[in-house]
């Protein structure tokens, strides 16, 4: 989805195993994305990871209170972003030997 709006509108036909959002988005922002999410049925339980360039604990705090399941911060390691990934969708997820 471009934006949460987008997400949302995405939401009504399909609710996916987990949900990446950024707080800065057009038309609607992550908070509101999740505050969103949270407040439908169908996808009250849908993990939602948020991935911010806002590191400020303020921001980890308001994620946390409106619902998000987790917080990575800008840059992210893709490492941490696909075990999340695993365990949210019950997949083990087994890293990559490192190729020369």
């Amino acid at each position: 989805a471009k934006d949460g709006v987008d997400a949302l509108e995405k939401l009504i036909e399909t609710v996916p195993d987990v949900v990446l959002a950024d707080i800065e988005m057009p038309r609607m922002d992550g908070f509101d994305l999740v505050r969103n999410i949270r407040a439908d049925e169908r996808t009250r339980t849908l993990p939602v990871i948020m991935i911010t360039s806002r590191l400020a604990d303020k921001h980890r705090r308001y994620a946390a209170e409106v619902g998000a399941n987790h917080y990575l911060g800008k840059p992210y390691a893709e490492e941490e972003l696909l075990q999340l990934l695993a365990g949210y969708t019950g997949r083990t997820y087994t890293p990559q030997a490192a190729t020369s």
